[in-house]
């Protein structure tokens, strides 16, 4: 008998290509199910590197597990909101998140919907950077890598016959997020969770 996370594994078939691209990024990727509770289905290396978390801790369970305690009440609004809304294309939001040990960190987390040529949503796909440290042009280099990878992952969906929805305004935002991200790691060290 196969577990949950076994199941959406099997059941939802990954395009090499895009798995394979997903193994040569140089930034925390994430990709997971336009289902249910929308289960992870494939991580890369820089995201385990952040997290902590292996792929058989994560895969088939909902990313929501990074959040642990934290109440997150804005960030989680927004977030299901995009996934409700089918005309949200994207979102960028911070949002606080643990690694496997426990430590806290600020998740600048950008979300994108994938859709098959007939509209329908395939997959929900994200990348996510630590702003809990990060000087400003840290981030700002993550954003044009985060660029060049929808610019480069746009091709690489359009071979399977998918599409990656929102623009770039969405990460255009830099001087807001750090300064949010400061106030949220103000918060943080402030109120320790756990």
């Amino acid at each position: 008998m196969l577990s949950d996370r076994e199941s959406a594994r099997v059941t939802i078939d990954i395009p090499n290509h895009l798995s394979d691209y997903f193994a040569r990024s140089h930034i925390a990727l994430a990709l997971a199910a336009a289902t249910d509770d929308n289960p992870l289905l494939l991580v890369n290396a820089p995201f385990r590197a952040l997290t902590g978390y292996r792929d058989e801790d994560v895969i088939g369970r909902n990313c929501r597990m990074l959040q642990g305690d934290a109440p997150n009440v804005e960030p989680r609004a927004v977030l299901r909101e995009f996934l409700a809304d089918d005309r949200e294309g994207n979102v960028r939001t911070p949002i606080i998140n643990f690694r496997k040990d426990g430590s806290p960190f600020v998740n600048l987390l950008f979300m994108s919907k994938l859709r098959a040529l007939d509209r329908t949503v395939r997959y929900v796909f994200a990348s996510q950077f630590d702003i809990s440290r990060s000087q400003p042009d840290m981030l700002a280099e993550y954003d044009d890598q985060l660029a060049r990878t929808l610019g480069q992952l746009r091709p690489v969906l359009a071979e399977s016959g998918i599409v990656l929805e929102g623009s770039l305004v969405t990460i255009a935002n830099t001087a807001a997020t750090v300064a949010q991200a400061k106030l949220t790691l103000a918060d943080l060290d402030a109120k320790p969770f756990g």
